[in-house]
């Protein structure tokens, strides 16, 4: 069984790249452009982008100019600290999301029976998260499921990390503080 698993993850993992060479755009921009719209505000720097896609400094920062040249993408200093960069997504580029390919895939997704989509969720996060700690590969997840999340006496979540409340926008987000709660 754990054969087929793997060529099956192979196969659609082959598919759904091809999928993604349309639009003018290439597999890692899309991929960086959905990144960009779930991250939280600590994730949204290029090394939160070169951890979370498994890439080099030097070809995330090859892929940022390539959607920066066709607006999709600005970088802002933040204003706590100038030297860091925060990377938004500009119209232009939520426009692009909305076209998507990887949408084909969501929808078979959602077609599934319901019964099996917890099942595959559940399997497949545990497959993920076993195979980034044997190869020490960052773990990236959302707010709420951090182990770090916690709810504060004002019923707000706050960040165990930073200590700051979490807008209940951002639980829902990626964040690069993730820690897995095992």
């Amino acid at each position: 069984m754990a054969q087929r698993v793997i060529v099956l993850l192979d196969r659609l993992s082959r598919l759904t790249r091809e999928l993604q060479f349309v639009d003018g755009l290439n597999p890692a921009q899309w991929e960086a452009l959905r990144y960009l719209a779930t991250a939280n505000k600590y994730s949204r720097s290029p090394t939160a982008l070169a951890e979370y896609l498994g890439a080099t400094k030097g070809t995330v920062s090859q892929t940022l100019i390539a959607l920066e040249s066709k607006g999709l993408i600005t970088r802002c200093k933040k204003t706590c600290d100038r030297r860091q960069v925060d990377l938004c997504l500009t119209d232009a580029g939520e426009a692009m999301l909305a076209k998507d390919p990887m949408r084909t895939l969501e929808r078979a997704a959602g077609e599934m029976a319901s019964e099996l989509g917890p099942q595959m969720v559940k399997g497949l996060t545990r497959l993920l998260h076993d195979l980034q700690n044997r190869h020490q590969v960052a773990d990236f997840g959302v707010c709420q499921d951090c182990s770090l999340y916690c709810v504060n006496e004002t019923a707000e979540g706050q960040c165990g990390s930073t200590g700051e409340t979490i807008a209940t926008v951002e639980k829902t987000k990626i964040c690069v503080n993730y820690k897995t709660t095992n």
